[in-house]
């Protein structure tokens, strides 16, 4: 919950703001600021006061007690200019929700967190436990020092400016080690824990059975990602009551598909009581990985739980990434959180020069030139494969005409893919044109590079004769001049030479161009690759020089 507080009425405006856009997030605080603040800070994750820093410093000053566990406090001034986190930049949340505020207040957040003033993602903030010598080994990275990165576990990181040697170190384990001197420890979620148990099995031992096979495996509780069972214990109160000790959740999976997994101990016992030969390592092992701990049991007499520990690899991950048609504004904020995010960055080269100023420090950058689409697509799977983030980037929607079918042909069920929408080019241009797709519609591609021109004019004319709107991708280029005029005689046999066309050139760019024209009146020779092209329907009017398809075919009569 988000605690708001304000002093004075310029401040409770801008404060009602944001309790209208966060009505499950927030929390109006009212009375006497001082009260106010320490009640917040009693019941709140986080806080935003439109108050002046120094007071807001003096308030909270008497409530801090650790950093990792603070409410993150943000404030904000009389005119709402300036959102700053105050504390708990980064475990409180203050530097993102600085960020939040700015957008719904129009403010600018000021972040002092120095990793954050750099671009350098915080050690702390990666999203996995962290141990050790955090605040040495963040300076050693915002001093341009060498930090090496040692991960006995791959596992995607965004980036950070690793090098091969260095007096400091980040060790990506899930062994229960403990950090070396200029050494922090990452602790990846690779282990998961299968668990049998009889009725009634009290925690203590099934939470005794788990940490000793830890412990005598050299293995870190802080990397369990779950404990595993079979759907018939799911409700076990022992197991259950483990799992939230531990922190982590409970997984369950069907007797069936633990029946098919195979196991170095299956057990008749089991198959009897619950129709499958063995619980835990199943469950352990129904995703896959490596056993390092085989079925344990409980030192009860006689035993009522079993364990066994598997440690799954870590799955890369690869978003798809559309930039949008060009213009910086219309690149969504989620396409750059997810620029931000990855490691490692596949794509065309101009695209690449479109963004480089968000990529992160560390980022490693793997472009090439016009013609390598499917190159691309093998390159950003083969690095997700090898556990990477990775951001494989395309104009418009990476999901049309663009690289999400060649990456998606190409990546199996080993990485975790992320799909990110981006502003069409057929989008754009129509918001340029007016509402050309008010209606129904489609996009041809025009180019016979992967597309027969046989199935190409199949697709044209049996949108002409269904009388739908026409968006023509890669409409024309030097050596390919014929097709675009063949496709307006198709459309010209069902439509009436006077049928609006808008032609954008470069939609959302500063030498962008737009035009509307006519069926009869468009001259096919100048339009290139860079510009799209949209036939409007026997109903598309030209009004005020905007192209415009109704939503129906009732058209209202035009005044008299």
């Amino acid at each position: 919950m988000i605690g708001l507080i304000s002093a004075t009425a310029a401040g409770a405006a801008a404060r009602d703001r944001l309790a209208a856009a966060w009505p499950d997030r927030a929390r109006v605080y009212d009375g006497p600021v001082g009260d106010a603040v320490r009640r917040a800070f009693a019941e709140c994750e986080q806080l935003v006061c439109f108050l002046a820093t120094g007071a807001v410093v003096r308030l909270v000053a008497p409530l801090l007690s650790d950093k990792a566990s603070d409410a993150g406090v943000v404030c904000v001034d009389e005119a709402g200019r300036f959102a700053v986190p105050l504390v708990g930049g980064h475990a409180g949340g203050a530097n993102e929700l600085a960020r939040e505020v700015g957008e719904l207040l129009g403010a600018v957040p000021v972040v002092t967190t120095a990793t954050d003033a750099v671009g350098i993602p915080g050690l702390d903030t990666l999203g996995l436990p962290v141990e050790g010598d955090v605040a040495g080994v963040t300076r050693a990275l915002l001093d341009g020092e060498p930090v090496a990165l040692d991960a006995e576990v791959a596992w995607p990181l965004p980036p950070v400016p690793f090098a091969e040697r260095g007096a400091h170190t980040v060790r990506v384990t899930d062994r229960a080690v403990e950090p070396a001197d200029r050494e922090v420890l990452l602790r990846p979620p690779s282990l998961v824990v299968g668990v049998g148990a009889s009725r009634g099995a009290p925690v203590a031992e099934v939470l005794d059975v788990i940490q000793g096979a830890l412990r005598d495996a050299g293995l870190s509780p802080r990397s369990i990602a779950e404990l595993a069972t079979v759907e018939a214990k799911g409700d076990e109160p022992g197991i259950v009551e483990a799992a939230v000790r531990l922190g982590v959740p409970l997984v369950t999976y069907s007797a069936e598909e633990l029946a098919a997994v195979e196991v170095p101990n299956p057990s008749a016992a089991p198959l009897a009581a619950v129709g499958t030969p063995s619980v835990a390592e199943a469950a352990a092992l129904v995703r896959g990985g490596e056993l390092l701990v085989p079925k344990r049991k409980s030192a009860g007499v006689p035993a009522t739980a079993t364990c066994a520990v598997v440690r799954r690899p870590g799955r890369g991950r690869l978003a798809v990434v559309g930039l949008g048609p060009g213009a910086r504004d219309l690149l969504t904020p989620r396409a750059k959180a997810e620029l931000r995010r990855a490691s490692v960055l596949v794509g065309l080269d101009q695209y690449v020069d479109q963004i480089r100023d968000l990529l992160r420090p560390g980022t490693r950058v793997l472009e090439s030139g016009l013609g390598a689409e499917e190159e691309r697509a093998r390159t950003a799977v083969a690095e997700a494969r090898r556990g990477h983030a990775v951001a494989l980037i395309g104009s418009g929607d990476a999901g049309v005409y663009a690289m999400a079918s060649p990456a998606l042909a190409e990546a199996s069920d080993d990485i975790d893919v992320v799909g990110v929408p981006g502003v069409t080019a057929a989008l754009a241009a129509a918001a340029i044109l007016g509402a050309p797709l008010g209606h129904d519609h489609v996009s041809i591609s025009l180019s016979d590079l992967h597309t027969p021109w046989e199935v190409i004019e199949r697709r044209v004319r049996a949108a002409a004769e269904a009388d739908l709107v026409v968006t023509f991708y890669n409409p024309r280029s030097r050596g390919r001049d014929w097709q675009l005029p063949k496709a307006l005689a198709l459309l010209a046999g069902h439509r009436e030479p006077t049928t609006p066309v808008g032609v954008v050139r470069n939609a959302s760019r500063p030498d962008g161009t737009a035009r509307v024209t006519t069926l009869a009146l468009l001259d096919p020779a100048t339009v290139d690759m860079m510009t799209v092209v949209t036939v409007g329907n026997t109903a598309t009017r030209d009004i005020a020089g905007r192209m415009v398809t109704p939503r129906g075919y009732r058209w209202q009569e035009e005044p008299k």
